[in-house]
Formats: C-alpha cells, sequence, structure tokens
C-alpha cells in the first residue's frame, strides 16, 4: 500500500493532478500506520499473522 501510494503521489505530482497526490498521499498514510500496528504485534484486521 505504501508502495502504491508512493507511485501515485509521484505520477500526481509529474502530471499535476492534485487528486493523485492526495489519494497517493493518504495511501502512504494508511500504509504507515497498518505496517506500524503490524510491528507492534497488534492485530490488524482481526489477524495476528499475515501469511
Amino acid at each position: 500500500m505504501i508502495i502504491l501510494g508512493l507511485i501515485l503521489l509521484i505520477i500526481g505530482l509529474l502530471v499535476g493532478m492534485g487528486l493523485l497526490t492526495t489519494i497517493g498521499g493518504i495511501l502512504i498514510l494508511v500504509g504507515a500506520v497498518l505496517w506500524i500496528l503490524g510491528a507492534t504485534g497488534r492485530a490488524v484486521g482481526g489477524r495476528k499473522h499475515f501469511f
């Protein structure tokens, strides 16, 4: 999710589309929060393990 957000953010900045930049920024933030919660051992989405 972080990588997709970064790609959308870069494309949005290069093309000049504010919507892509906003969606990319939101995806980066959500991905970072989920990554931090998963790294601390908290259950994300009802699962303790991703695999």
